[in-house]
C-alpha cells in the first residue's frame, strides 16, 4: 500500500501549528486586496488579519479566486513524485470550484502515474469545518488506512460537522453569494444578529435572528451544546474575523457548558474572511447530522 499525503486548501483556515501537528499541506487560492493579487496564505505572509478586516470594515471589497489549475498540477505532481497517494479535502463545492478542478487534474495525473490514486473530497464545509475533516483524514492516515478508505470515511462524516456562526450582518456574505435564505429572513435585520449554519449540501443558511451581540454569542454556544456528541473526546474550534475578545468569551462559555477535551481559538483566514466580513465568530464541532437543517 502506498503512503498517503493529506492536502487541503486556503479555505480550511488550518493554522501552522495544526498543519505541522497533523502533517497536512494546503493548496493556495488567491485574494485581491487594494488591487493587488496575492496567494491566500494561512500564515498571513502578505498582510495581517487586522489589515484585511480593516479593509473590509472600510467598505472595500476583497475578492478571491479558487485554486488555479496550474497549482493543482504542480502540487499534486510533487507529491506523486515522492511515491504518495493523495487525499485532498476541499472547500465545499457550493462555495468554490476548486474541488472540481482538483478532480479534473487528478484524472489526468492518474493516467500519467501508474498505480497512483488521488481522491478529492467535497467537504461540504469551509473554515475549520473543512479543517476538522482534514484533521480526521490525517488521523485515519496515521492509523494506517489507505487513501481509498480515508476518502470513504471522511465522506461518511461530512454531515456531522456542525458550524454555528454569528455575524454583525449578512452584507458581505450576500455580496459574495455565499448565503441562501428567504427574502423574509433578510428583511428587518436592524439591531439583530443572524445565526448561520451549513446544511447537508454545503449551503450557508441563516436559521435565527438574535437580539444583540452578547446574546448571539450565547446562542451559538447553546446550539453547539445541543448538537455536539462525545464532547469529552473533542476539541471545539472557535474561529473569528478580528474580534478576539468575543471569541475568548465564546470559548469561556463553551468550557462552562460543555465537558469537552479542549477549546481552540484562531483566525478566520483570508478567503473565508473576504466572504464573511469582519467581526464574525464561528464554532465548529462534530455532532448531530446537519440534515436536520432545511433551507428557510
Amino acid at each position: 500500500m502506498r503512503p498517503v499525503k493529506i492536502l487541503t486548501d486556503s479555505c480550511s483556515d488550518l493554522p501552522l501549528d495544526l498543519r505541522e501537528k497533523y502533517n497536512i499541506d494546503y493548496l493556495k487560492m488567491n485574494t485581491v486586496r487594494d488591487g493587488r493579487q496575492t496567494p491566500a496564505s494561512l500564515d498571513w505572509e502578505y498582510f495581517t488579519p487586522h489589515e484585511l478586516y480593516d479593509t473590509i470594515r472600510g467598505g472595500n471589497r476583497v475578492t478571491t479566486t479558487q485554486v488555479p489549475e496550474a497549482t493543482f498540477e504542480h502540487d499534486f505532481r510533487a507529491v506523486l513524485e515522492q511515491g504518495y497517494d493523495i487525499v485532498y479535502v476541499a472547500c465545499a463545492g457550493k462555495m468554490s470550484g476548486s474541488v472540481f478542478t482538483g478532480i479534473h487534474v487528478a484524472e489526468k495525473l492518474e493516467k500519467e502515474y501508474d498505480g497512483a490514486k488521488i481522491y478529492c473530497v467535497d467537504s461540504l464545509n469551509a473554515c475549520m469545518g473543512e479543517g476538522m475533516l482534514a484533521i480526521r483524514a490525517a488521523q485515519l492516515r496515521d492509523e494506517g488506512k489507505s487513501a481509498k478508505d480515508i476518502y470513504s470515511e471522511v465522506n461518511a462524516v461530512r454531515n456531522n460537522v456542525n458550524q454555528f456562526v454569528t455575524v454583525h450582518n449578512l452584507n458581505a456574505l450576500r455580496a459574495a453569494g455565499r448565503v441562501t435564505g428567504s427574502s423574509a429572513f433578510f428583511g428587518n435585520l436592524l439591531g439583530v444578529k443572524p445565526i448561520i449554519v451549513s446544511d447537508k449540501t454545503g449551503n450557508n443558511i441563516p436559521i435565527k435572528k438574535v437580539k444583540g451581540r452578547a446574546n448571539s454569542i450565547e446562542e451559538i454556544v447553546n446550539l453547539t451544546a445541543e448538537a455536539i456528541e462525545n464532547p469529552e473526546e473533542q476539541t471545539i474550534y472557535v474561529f473569528h474575523s478580528d474580534c478576539a475578545a468575543d471569541a475568548d468569551e465564546a470559548a469561556r462559555l463553551l468550557k462552562e457548558k460543555i465537558n469537552c477535551k479542549d477549546v481552540y481559538t484562531g483566525f478566520i483566514g483570508p478567503i473565508i474572511g473576504a466572504s464573511i466580513g469582519a467581526d464574525a465568530i464561528a464554532i465548529f464541532s462534530f455532532g448531530k447530522n446537519v440534515e436536520r437543517f432545511s433551507q428557510q
